[in-house]
């Protein structure tokens, strides 16, 4: 990794809007590849047909749920880092790395054993048909062993954002998302002739189906994390660089903290995850073609939303780091130049949205009525491209300063008060279709919006993260470097 990775997000020379832009174009180019890349993935699976793809599919909801935890605890360490870097507290930085490992080491091993333990019951849990069953289990099998180094890999890349290097974990993502379907192309198929410009070549395979995925992704996830972790023992880490003979203890304060902040966010994301169950099984009850419209509309949209995405992420390093730093006139420059660069790209992507309706759904679908339905959707879905993305920011801004519980009262307010209830009045009392239903998921993003505007402009968020908050850890790290020597 090279030093000049690490964007200064406080240095007085650093231009703000070239902070801003090197941190979130990673973030979302990632993003961008990564979810292509998926797309690939989930056609290899679906060569195999229906059944491989309903057995890799009904395993999905408890690994992204395992996924929230752990991205929850990325969160944690993102946030304290970035104060603790932008506060020079560097030996409090590397402990906070130490004390991740410790961690993940912690969850991963309990987690993968649990995994592995109920393959069986999970998919019968999840309403698994008995044709896909065997697959599903040999699925959660292979994938129960890169739960550790998933969750290594997820924590390392939360811990490089937050120390402001977005770069590196980028690369490491699509890298390993790459390797992830070349290594579908040699596991899941048989041995095979394949015919490139005429000109045959025989490719060899090991023919193990749903299981060749689970292995490549399991590959390239351990890969993946252990590029990163050696990475954080190089010398040209800078501030990063961590040493063998330090101490890996637990600090139990320093935990504790993590989990003040880190469980807010891991409410939150089960809060959306229950939210979306939801509001899926009320469009369900619409019909065929509206659950095939709001899936597309879904698809469409969520590249849209990466900007929003990328510009929150960031927005917490920047703040974060700000704070720590004891600049919140900085802090404020940061989400308010956030906000307008991320306005006008979301101001381009709503157009695109609006105006190419139709031919963005006819992409995926030759269905008429789908793509007329979905088209309307996506039209409903363009207005609220710019108020989504500020609420992004203004959330990213609110965690970086250690403030995730108001971002978790908020959407669990907005999304179960608002959308919920929203799409329940119009479906069941009013008896109005889908767009209607969409109108209420857009006036949940506007609320929310309104609401993380309000929170924010109360200021309470600014004394979270003073360099106060820090000066008691001083002493943690050095007796820690103490008890290493």
């Amino acid at each position: 990794m090279k030093k000049h990775r690490i964007v200064s997000v406080t240095d007085p020379n650093s231009n703000p809007i070239t902070v801003i832009v090197m941190l979130a174009w990673p973030i979302f180019l990632e993003q961008v590849l990564v979810s292509l890349v998926q797309s690939v993935d989930t056609a290899m699976v679906g060569s195999l047909g229906a059944n491989a793809t309903a057995a890799v599919s009904i395993t999905q909801n408890p690994i992204n749920l395992i996924n929230s935890v752990i991205l929850a605890l990325g969160v944690g360490f993102t946030t304290m880092i970035a104060r603790a870097v932008g506060a020079k507290q560097y030996e409090y930085s590397r402990l906070l790395i130490r004390q991740s490992i410790v961690v993940v080491i912690g969850l991963g091993i309990p987690l993968s054993a649990l995994c592995f333990a109920l393959s069986r019951k999970i998919p019968i849990w999840m309403g698994a048909a008995p044709e896909i069953l065997d697959d599903a289990q040999t699925y959660i099998r292979i994938i129960a062993f890169s739960m550790l180094f998933r969750s290594l890999l997820m924590v390392l890349t939360a811990i490089f954002r937050g120390f402001g290097d977005s770069h590196t974990p980028m690369l490491v993502n699509i890298g390993i998302n790459l390797l992830n379907v070349v290594g579908n192309f040699f596991f899941i198929y048989q041995t095979r002739e394949v015919t490139v410009f005429g000109h045959s070549f025989t490719v060899w395979g090991a023919g193990m189906g749903v299981g060749g995925a689970a292995l490549s992704t399991t590959l390239s996830g351990i890969l993946g994390s252990v590029v990163l972790l050696i990475i954080c023992f190089m010398p040209r880490s800078g501030p990063m660089r961590i040493f063998l003979n330090e101490s890996f203890r637990p600090s139990w304060e320093t935990l504790r903290e993590v989990s003040r902040v880190s469980l807010p966010v891991m409410f939150e994301r089960f809060t959306t995850s229950g939210a979306f169950v939801m509001t899926s099984a009320i469009i369900a009850s619409l019909g065929t073609v509206s659950i095939a419209a709001n899936s597309l509309a879904g698809q469409a949209e969520s590249l849209s939303f990466m900007p929003g995405f990328a510009f929150g992420t960031a927005a917490t390093t920047l703040v974060g780091q700000s704070l720590g730093a004891g600049n919140e006139h900085l802090a404020r420059k940061y989400v308010k130049l956030s906000c307008i660069i991320g306005s006008v790209v979301m101001f381009f992507m709503s157009c695109v949205l609006f105006f190419g309706a139709d031919a963005i759904i006819s992409i995926f679908t030759p269905d008429q009525r789908v793509i007329e339905l979905g088209g309307k959707l996506l039209r409903i879905l363009a207005f609220i491209q710019v108020p989504q993305m500020l609420a992004m920011v203004y959330s990213g801004a609110l965690r970086g300063a250690g403030d995730t519980r108001s971002p978790f009262l908020i959407t669990l307010f907005s999304m179960w008060g608002i959308r919920i209830v929203g799409s329940v009045i119009v479906v069941k009392l009013l008896h109005k279709d889908l767009p209607w239903v969409c109108t209420a998921m857009c006036t949940d993003n506007i609320v929310r919006f309104f609401l993380y505007l309000w929170k924010y402009r109360q200021g309470k968020w600014v004394s979270a993260a003073s360099p106060a908050h820090f000066e008691k850890k001083d002493s943690e790290p050095q007796q820690t470097a103490n008890n290493a020597n």
